[in-house]
């Protein structure tokens, strides 16, 4: 069959006022009638302006600026807009006219079906009695889940909106809601004024309860969303979301106000704010604030878990050879029993430079450090019986350079030199204990020697084993110094040849010690890897410097044993134990992680000996696990609990339901929180959504609905 194609058609038909905009017109035939008509038959196509339209047969007429088109016909715009018509009468520039018969489509999924439409200056696009749904509909299911009925509906394509007047909002076909007057973003519209989605909510303490968020674009790099939240239980909040951006950065701050029979007689409420902002020279700038009314507040409105607040400012530069921190960050307990040994408020300013010692080589770090600590309280003595100040003021001034430089032996042997020395002077404050101004100097020295051994199996793999020994030189002991940031010790693979294990500046580790490790590490050709780690550290004497669940104590610590093993098929465990010479357990900790399919699982344990020196006057002994699993076509599910072994109970457990298809997402979960506190009651939680997919910012489809006959 013999093809035409027709550029600028419109000027052939002498028709000046439109030869501006030029057309491109192919058809299987093209006829010219009386010198202004035009007549195309079979596998109409028509591109003007970025609108393509196609049809079976269509009649421009120049006198009177038309096109009389008869379908099927398929009018699409680059914005993702298409109309489908059975007729349809328009201007030569496809942007105003009626078509009969229509449905609109947008984003190819959201459709409004009407006996006629109208559309008007390219912009508009009017709707008569129109049925909307983004439901697939079929000759067996001809009912959709939802739908909304309208009088009349107007599509703004400039504004992205759509205009319902007398919308009637049906699920399963009957009518649940009537709005005389509706507004509601077109799919591909991610940014709009508008309601969001409501979200009921029951708890076993504000009872039942629904949030309807009101989401308000301000401007382009400026939004608001409130969230008014009444329960049956006399509780009313009022929580906001704002959102600024700016050319460096971005704020955003959440907060509510509430008042409930709770605590009857207070205002309740939280503020969170966070802020990240890029500066001159490469400099980037964090900040947070965190307030609260009352330490349950959040755990009674579903915020949060955290057990402390943080507000901070951080200022800090990442390159190749430097780091520079100034920090600012405050404290505050939501524990009925805060914990001691945590400061209120600190600073830290911070710069580390990495070199090459002329005539030394290998690398070093030279780091300066100014930092000030704040244990808030009025009284100077130990009043609760801990062994620790109630209140404490110190600040620190530290310079120190560690260095370390590999040789290669013969026999395939690495010897590595390590060396660190600093000095700093430490104020005390509100501390009777401690000399108002402590100086002190520090170093170690030694070395240590590795020997990594290679192994090509026939199949690829290959196999590492590298037996380790570290020996340093250290002093025995340097003036004692409040220890406010070195409390929390882990003994793990990545410290086992660690020059000092403590993690802050406050402590140092002392005396002439050694350390044995031996690593093997097999890697397969698919991928999967595994990894074992044996170490101990062994001490001239022991200097009572490590707690009991440390691992670290006495002259011979415990032994280290890690494993690691990842699989190609989604499985993946890594596994540290601490064990005594009786081979009685100090500490242990797992984690796991396995996707199979449409199943996942992740897994954590953690175990410690009681040590009240190391703030834990009990044994822990905690399970966490978490899952998810694609349960059929439509529908997902997850559940997570976290078990608490020495008392006997759960101290958290939750699990939810998602149903999701082409037109809509029902989200269900259901929690429980066990804490059990004078400020803190064990809480349960039940949330249900629903969303309407297919207008603006809405969730993505999931897989349609089969139409069975």
């Amino acid at each position: 069959m013999r093809r035409w194609l027709w550029a600028a058609a419109l000027a052939l038909c002498a028709h000046p006022a439109l030869a501006q905009d030029i057309a491109t017109l192919v058809a299987d035939r093209v006829e010219i009638l009386a010198d202004t008509v035009l007549v195309a038959e079979g596998a109409v196509e028509i591109r003007q302006r970025g609108i393509t339209l196609t049809a079976a047969r269509v009649t421009f007429d120049a006198a009177r600026d038309s096109l009389t088109i008869e379908g099927p016909i398929v009018l699409s715009d680059a914005g993702g807009t298409r109309v489908l018509a059975d007729q349809a009468k328009l201007s030569a520039d496809l942007r105003n006219g009626i078509m009969t018969g229509a449905r609109l489509v947008l984003e190819q999924q959201l459709q409004l079906a009407a006996d006629e439409l109208q559309r008007v200056g390219g912009r508009y696009t009017e709707l008569g009695r129109t049925v909307a749904s983004s439901c697939q509909v079929c000759a067996a299911n001809p009912v959709p889940i939802w739908e909304i009925r309208a009088q009349s509906v107007v599509h703004d394509q400039l504004e992205q909106q759509l205009y319902f007047t007398g919308a009637q909002l049906r699920f399963f076909g009957v009518p649940v809601f009537y709005i005389p007057r509706l507004r509601m973003p077109d799919p591909g519209l991610n940014r709009a004024s508008g309601f969001l989605q409501p979200d009921v909510r029951i708890t076993n303490r504000l009872g039942y309860g629904i949030i309807q968020p009101y989401f308000l674009v301000i401007d382009p790099s400026r939004d608001l969303t409130l969230a008014p939240y009444l329960t049956s239980r006399q509780g009313r909040s009022l929580g906001l979301r704002y959102r600024q951006a700016y050319d460096s950065g971005q704020v955003e701050v959440n907060g509510a106000l509430s008042t409930d029979r709770i605590l009857p007689d207070e205002l309740r409420g939280y503020l969170f704010a966070t802020g990240a902002f890029s500066l001159p020279r490469g400099f980037a700038l964090t900040f947070g604030l965190q307030a609260v009314s009352d330490k349950g507040y959040l755990i009674d409105y579903g915020i949060s878990e955290r057990d402390y607040l943080d507000s901070f400012v951080e200022v800090q530069r990442v390159n190749r050879d430097e780091f520079v921190l100034g920090r600012v960050h405050y404290y505050e307990s939501l524990r009925d029993a805060p914990d001691p040994t945590r400061p209120s408020s600190m600073i830290d300013l911070i710069n580390v430079r990495r070199m090459s010692l002329p005539g030394l080589g290998g690398a070093a770090s030279l780091r300066y450090l100014l930092s000030g600590e704040n244990r808030v309280s009025s009284s100077v003595r130990d009043s609760n019986g801990d062994g620790i100040a109630d209140g404490l003021q110190t600040a620190q001034a530290l310079i120190g350079l560690d260095w370390n430089r590999n040789w290669y032996l013969p026999g395939g042997l690495v010897a590595t030199a390590q060396a660190l020395g600093q000095a700093d002077v430490i104020a005390v404050n509100q501390d009777p204990t401690y000399p108002a101004r402590i100086g002190r100097l520090y170093g170690a020295l030694g070395g240590k020697l590795g020997w990594p051994l290679r192994r090509v199996e026939n199949g690829g793999a290959i196999q590492v084993l590298e037996p380790a020994a570290q020996v340093l030189l250290s002093p025995g002991s340097t003036p004692d110094v409040p220890n406010e940031d070195s409390r929390l010790i882990e003994f793990d693979e990545g410290n086992l040849f660690s020059l000092n294990r403590f993690p802050g500046s406050d402590e140092v580790e002392l005396g002439n010690r050694a350390a044995l490790g031996l690593n093997w590490t097999r890697l397969a050709v698919d991928g999967s890897a595994v990894a074992l780690t044996l170490g101990r550290v062994l001490r001239q004497e022991d200097l009572d410097q490590f707690s009991r669940s440390s691992g670290l104590d006495g002259t011979a610590s415990d032994w280290l044993v890690g494993m690691q093993i990842l699989s190609a098929q989604g499985f993946g465990l890594t596994q540290r134990l601490l064990v005594g010479d009786q081979a009685a357990l100090t500490a242990a900790e797992a984690r796991l992680n396995w996707a199979a399919g449409d199943f996942g699982l992740m897994s954590g344990y953690f175990y410690s000996i009681s040590d009240p020196a190391d703030g834990k006057p009990d044994p822990i002994s905690e399970l966490t696990i978490g899952g998810n699993w694609n349960m059929a076509a439509n529908w997902t599910g997850e559940a997570s609990l976290r078990h608490d072994f020495i008392a006997g109970r759960a101290s958290r457990a939750s699990v939810g339901f998602k149903y999701r298809n082409e037109c809509m997402l029902v989200d269900l979960s259901l929690s429980r929180w066990f804490a059990d506190s004078t400020s803190v009651t064990p809480t349960t939680e039940f949330n249900i959504a629903v969303d309407l997919l297919g207008f603006g910012g809405s969730a993505a489809p999931g897989p349609a609905r089969r139409c069975r006959s």
